[in-house]
C-alpha cells in the first residue's frame, strides 16, 4: 500500500470543490486504498487551517472538515519526527519534509508548487494532486 502525506491545501481544496483532490480524498484516502502519514504538528495545522473563518462561506465546510479530521485521526499512521529540517523557504512547510523523512512516504501531495520547489525529498516524491492521480491510474 502506498504511503502518502497530504499538504493542508489538498484537504481544503477537496472540501470546497469536486475536483482531483476530492477524488483522492474520497476514493483513495477515506476508502483506505492508501495509507496517510501524519505527525502531530501536521495534524494541528490541518485543524487550525480548516477552522479558519474564511471557509464559513462554503456550505457545510465546518461539518465536512470535522468528519474528515476525525476519519484521518482514525485511519492515519502517526509519526514523531526526530529531527528538524530546514530546506524550504517557507519554514512552516518544513514539517511536511520532517514527516517525509521519518515515514518514508511514497508521495507528498501538494498544490503549493511555489513553496515546494523540489521534486523529491528522502525518496518521497513531491507531486501535485493531478500528478499523483496520474501515477496511481497508470500503475
Amino acid at each position: 500500500m502506498q504511503k502518502i502525506i497530504l499538504d493542508t491545501n489538498v484537504i481544503v481544496s477537496a472540501l470546497i470543490s469536486s475536483n482531483i483532490p476530492r477524488k483522492i480524498l474520497d476514493e483513495l484516502v477515506l476508502s483506505k486504498k492508501v495509507l496517510v502519514c501524519l505527525s502531530q504538528e501536521v495534524f494541528e495545522e490541518y485543524i487550525e487551517v480548516l477552522n479558519r473563518d474564511k471557509f464559513a462561506k462554503y456550505r457545510d465546510f465546518k461539518a465536512q472538515a470535522e468528519i474528515v479530521l476525525n476519519r484521518l485521526r482514525e485511519i492515519s499512521r502517526m509519526y514523531t519526527p526526530q529531527r528538524e529540517i530546514r530546506v524550504l523557504i517557507d519554514t512552516s512547510d518544513n514539517k511536511f519534509l520532517e514527516l517525509a523523512a521519518i515515514s518514508t512516504a511514497d508521495f507528498l501531495i501538494t498544490g503549493n508548487t511555489s513553496d515546494f520547489t523540489i521534486n523529491e525529498f528522502k525518496n518521497t516524491r513531491i507531486v501535485t494532486p493531478r500528478e499523483f492521480l496520474d501515477c496511481v491510474l497508470s500503475s
